[in-house]
Formats: C-alpha cells, structure tokens, sequence
C-alpha cells in the first residue's frame, strides 16, 4: 500500500503588478456601471409604461428574466460555493424580482393604483442609490485597482532667496498650503513683515486656493497677519502675499520727509528712488536717491 503524500505548506505568491490588466479591469467595471445604470432607466420606464398599458408587460418581463439569467450566469462563473456566493446571488437577483413583482402586479390591477406608482418609485429610488447588483459582483471579485496618481512634477525655484528655497520645500509640495506654487519677488517690510508673490508653476494655470490656516500654522504667525490678495494690474496666475504690518519707516518718501528733509534740506522733496540689484563686483549699483527743491 502507498503511503499518502506528505502534506506540502501552502505558498504565498504575490503576482505582478500588470498595468494593461489594471487597465482593462478599469475598463470593464466602468461599462458594468454603465450597464447597470441604464437597466435601472429602462425598468422603470417599462414599469412606468406598464401603470398604463399591459401590451409591454410580457416584452418587459422576458427582458428583465433574461438579463438578470445573464448577469446571474457571469457572476457564478467559475466561482466556489458558500455563503458569501449565495448572498452574493440574492443581492443579484433583488432588483430583477422586485420588477417582476411590480410587473406582474400592474398587470392584475386594474387601472393606475397609488401604490403601484409608490412601488414604483421606491423601486427606482432604491436600485439607483444602493445598487444590490454591484455590491454583489465586489462580494465575488475585488475591485480593481485604482488609476495611478500621477506625481507632480518638481517646481523649479527660479529665485535664490532662502524664503523662495523654504516655500519650495514646505508650501509647494503635494499636500501643502499651496502645492504648485512659487514664491517670488520676496521684500521685507519691516522687523517681523514681509511681502511677496505666489506664482504659479505652471503658465496659465491660476494660483490655487491658498490655506492661509495651514500656512499660519506652517509659519507660526497668527492668521490674522497674513494677507493673500490679488497683484494689480496682473491676472490669476499670481497672488500677493503680505505677512505682518509694514513699518512706515521703511518707504523712503517717508523716511526723507519726516527725518531728512526738515533737518538736512528743508523744502527738499524726494522724487525717484533707483535701486540696482547687488553683484559680487566692485562696479555694483547702489541705491541712488534724487529729490529736488521745491521752495526758493
């Protein structure tokens, strides 16, 4: 006599993933859900065709028997028995029996009756919201796997100042207070204030709704200090961003009329302010003031 087979330990093997079949798997669950949502319009209209004429009752019947036989044959397809399968068929089955009822009891009434019309829109609103079919087909197969998000792309941050590299970093990113931006133009106004603006990183494309909660608690800065607005004169593809209050004395108007000009040069007032931007050269501009006298 042989002896049995020694009893071999189960292996766990991980198949690949296949885009093509994630895809098609995509593809097919999509047309089911199609499919099913215009066998909900078409039994509804039939049995609202039925209130009030029996001559599409049979057609209406044979229709619902058939594609509920169809639907019930793909879904048992190769599948083992238990419980879950026999769940599975009742949930599959619930929305092609209850028609027929509703059918076949349209046809017995005589007339339109109130609560066939009831029936029938619980029956509708019923199989519209909840689905039985569908659930029943997730019971028996997984559903497939979702598209695969497609990362953004890195934003390349154009300007060199530290604030520019920390928004990149922090704000920008997926996920962020304002991912796909750039931050740009960057002016500090003062001790604790600065103003700035948001570009967006991709032309044409408008700024995103900026969080000014998270960037509050990104920053550490009370949110009523800062201030997300429009940029004059400019479109939706940047936003002016101001943090803090700017300090008077930094508008050099300011400074030359209340601190210069009535202790140096009364009667002088400041026209123009030309500021060149700093280079590692000796030749660098520097900023350049020109005022003109307006008393003799």
């Amino acid at each position: 006599m042989t002896p049995p087979p020694p009893h071999l330990p189960a292996l766990d093997v991980e198949l690949p993933a296949w885009p093509a079949v994630d895809r098609a798997r995509r593809r097919l669950d999509t047309l089911r859900s199609c499919t099913g949502r215009v066998t909900t319009v078409a039994g509804a209209a039939a049995a609202a065709v039925g209130l009030f004429t029996p001559d599409v009752t049979g057609a209406s019947l044979l229709a619902t028997a058939t594609l509920s036989a169809a639907g019930l044959a793909s879904l048992r397809l190769w599948k083992p028995d238990g419980h879950q399968k026999a769940t599975a068929t009742v949930l599959y089955l619930m929305p092609g029996t209850s028609l027929a009822a509703l059918l076949v009891a349209e046809r017995i009434v005589a007339g339109i009756h109130w609560g066939e019309a009831l029936a029938l829109t619980v029956w509708t609103t019923g199989t519209w919201l909840l689905r039985p079919a569908r659930i029943a087909r997730r019971m028996m197969s997984a559903p497939p796997p979702p598209a695969p998000a497609t990362a953004p792309a890195p934003v390349e941050v154009t300007d060199g100042h530290p604030a520019a590299r920390w928004w990149a970093q922090h704000v920008a990113v997926d996920g962020g207070a304002a991912p796909g931006t750039v931050l740009e133009d960057i002016e500090r106004t003062g001790e604790a204030s600065m103003r700035a603006v948001i570009r967006s990183a991709i032309a044409g494309r408008p700024v995103p709704e900026v969080s000014v909660k998270h960037l509050s608690a990104l920053m550490d800065i009370p949110e009523e200090d800062i201030t997300i607005g429009p940029v004059p004169g400019r479109g939706a593809s940047v936003r002016r961003l101001t943090i803090g209050t700017p300090e008077q004395d930094s508008d050099p108007t300011t400074v030359w009329a209340q601190r210069i000009a009535p202790v140096a040069m009364p009667g002088a007032v400041l026209t123009s302010v030309r500021v060149g931007r700093p280079s590692a050269t000796p030749t660098a501009p520097i900023p350049t003031l020109v005022a003109e006298e307006t008393t003799p």
